[in-house]
């Protein structure tokens, strides 16, 4: 076993681990660490995580605590965040590219310019790149991300009234799909289920398992059903209190009654009683 720093590079970014060692960051801390592609300042989310070495065989050790100096390195390479992103954007709107620049990343050990950005399609910027590195006097890097990931960075207010799960805490962006709020009977319109990124809402796949676990209790809508007061089908489930509605139908009238999940015995079509009910 050894110890290990979860750290992260923006707020509510992805975690990544590196090897604590001798290292005495405390959580809130600024670390300087070596990524894959350049060195990096980073947040310290956690320390003393205990891992298994055979699980994370290819971590890397945190350099140091970041010092004075380190930070006021960053502030110097961002002063001109601005201008330089409004350069870029002259420079993609000249060249008529189809896509939308969403930030720009200074790795600390400097050299280059990291630019993200969104499209729907393939980009070739490679005349953008010429031109912006003869511009800046830096390597240029262009990296396609998401929408999602742009939501993420830019935030925003979602339906519910506060700011989006992705900006707050969301690392990494779970699977969601449309069966998703099938499961939950929510309205199929994409403007009710969609959040500002324009993507299926990342709290769909919040409660799923619920849902899903709940549902395989309950008979299905329509399904034949015998019940207390007779043999009726089924019309409403109230998956948080376990009660079926079903309607019975005598000559030209109908009745509806609320029963007990238990009290409840499925004839054709639903999910309770014989195994080969769900198949009719």
């Amino acid at each position: 076993m050894q110890k290990v720093i979860a750290v992260n590079f923006k707020s509510g970014g992805k975690v990544y681990y590196f090897i604590q060692g001798d290292c005495e960051a405390k959580v809130h801390d600024r670390v300087l660490v070596d990524t894959a592609k350049n060195k990096q300042l980073g947040y310290v989310v956690k320390t003393d995580i205990e891992v298994d070495e055979k699980d994370f065989p290819d971590l890397k050790p945190i350099i140091r605590v970041a010092t004075e100096k380190d930070i006021a390195k960053e502030k110097e390479m961002y002063k001109d965040y601005d201008e330089i992103l409004h350069t870029i954007k002259e420079q993609v709107s000249s060249h008529k590219l189809d896509m939308k620049v969403c930030d720009i990343e200074f790795p600390f050990d400097g050299g280059k310019i990291i630019i993200n950005f969104t499209s729907d399609d393939r980009v070739d910027f490679r005349d953008l790149v010429k031109d912006l590195a003869n511009i800046l006097h830096q390597r240029i890097e262009l990296r396609q991300i998401g929408v999602r990931d742009q939501a993420k960075n830019i935030g925003a207010i979602g339906v519910c009234g506060q700011e989006c799960c992705c900006t707050r805490y969301l690392s990494d962006f779970d699977k969601v799909s449309i069966k998703m709020a099938k499961n939950q009977n929510l309205s199929l319109n994409p403007g009710k289920i969609s959040g500002m990124c324009g993507r299926l809402m990342c709290c769909l796949s919040y409660e799923n398992d619920f849902y899903v676990e709940q549902l395989a209790r309950m008979p299905r809508i329509n399904a034949k059903v015998s019940t207390p007061s007779g043999v009726g089908h089924v019309m409403y489930n109230d998956l948080f209190h376990n009660i079926v509605t079903v309607k019975f139908e005598k000559d030209d009238t109908s009745r509806m009654e609320d029963f007990p999940l238990d009290k409840i015995k499925v004839l054709s079509g639903g999910r309770l009683g014989d195994k080969d009910n769900g198949k009719k």
